[in-house]
């Protein structure tokens, strides 16, 4: 890992983050990967610098096929193992057959372990994005991957990070889902990256230069109600902002509940051919991933399956090809 250290943020930014619960080392994602998947560990170097990746592999992969890959970033107070462990994301990708790349970042580039999403005006949270991208090469220059299903997921940080990745190069992700995160341009650096998880700054998606007939990738976003972390207008901001740089107009919401789990609101984002955006606004999640593994930080199992409802999402954009597509509602518990 790179020994430059690098402050962490404001001091306000710093106490926000620490009134959320401290993350506890998961021993679900040091548990043996079921027979025939792998669980490993690698090394990318960027314009960041080094980054420490994990990468989980479904059974049986054969080199001649070519697999989708879910690249998850994790949020604050979290490294990869956590959000695995919290997320599940391994045991939809060993069921499905899917790759899922989990890169981390270096604490001694952030002490909260936090991506620096933000932090745009120094170029630090482009340098990042860089070297996730050198790990996404890394990974798909060692194992079987299709280049024409990759998408992004990120929680909190990682969804802000996860955002600036795709608006910077939108034709290398066919989706993007935001849990719990930040528009991209909200903030530019540790300052107003507090005043945008509060909901006070409004952003724009940059002009990305786009092929012609190209489009930003689908989105999804993920939001709780009850998040007093990220404000929850956050969420219904980046779905708009998304929506407007694409010409979408919204449908009528619904709302949905299985059995016992918290109610969502659902509101899809369309042209008059495909789905741009989807917004799901979770009532009384708090900053957690929803429906995550009971007993670990930032997580919370009474919540929707956010992770069955990413991949729901991904995959349809990944075999329709961005042909029109309805947002399924929240899985059964």
């Amino acid at each position: 890992m790179t020994r430059t250290a690098v402050r962490a943020g404001s001091k306000a930014l710093k106490q926000t983050l620490r009134a959320a619960p401290s993350a506890r080392k998961s021993t679900l994602a040091k548990r043996t990967p079921a027979a025939g998947t792998s669980w490993s560990a690698g090394v990318a170097v960027g314009a960041a610098g080094a980054r420490r990746y994990w990468l989980f592999k479904p059974p049986g992969v054969r080199r001649t096929e070519r697999l989708p890959l879910v690249v998850m970033l994790h949020g604050c107070g979290q490294d990869a193992q956590a959000l695995a462990a919290s997320s599940q994301m391994n045991r939809i990708a060993a069921r499905e057959r899917f790759f899922v790349l989990y890169p981390e970042q270096d604490r001694l580039s952030n002490g909260q372990g936090c991506w620096n999403w933000y932090d745009t005006r120094t170029g630090r949270a482009q340098r990042e994005a860089d070297t996730i991208d050198a790990a996404i090469s890394h990974v798909r220059l060692l194992q079987p991957v299709d280049p024409e299903r990759i998408a992004l997921a990120g929680l909190s940080a990682g969804a802000g990070m996860a955002a600036l990745l795709a608006t910077r190069h939108p034709e290398r992700y066919q989706a993007i889902a935001m849990h719990s995160g930040v528009a991209p341009g909200a903030a530019h650096s540790s300052a107003t990256a507090l005043s945008a998880m509060r909901g006070r700054r409004a952003a724009s998606v940059p002009l990305v230069p786009l092929a012609t007939g190209a489009h930003l990738p689908a989105l999804l976003v993920i939001q709780g109600s009850a998040d007093h972390v990220v404000a929850p207008s956050n969420g219904a901001a980046v779905a708009r902002l998304w929506a407007a740089r694409e010409g979408a107009q919204p449908r009528a919401p619904r709302t949905v509940q299985r059995g016992a789990r918290y109610a969502a609101t659902i509101t899809d984002y369309r042209t008059r051919d495909r789905l741009v955006a989807t917004l799901c606004e979770v009532n009384g999640l708090g900053h957690a991933w929803s429906g995550g593994a009971a007993g670990q930080a930032y997580s919370d199992p009474k919540g929707p399956d956010a992770s069955r409802m990413i991949w729901a999402f991904v995959a349809r954009q990944f075999a329709l090809g961005r042909a029109p597509a309805r947002m399924p509602d929240p899985p059964a518990a």
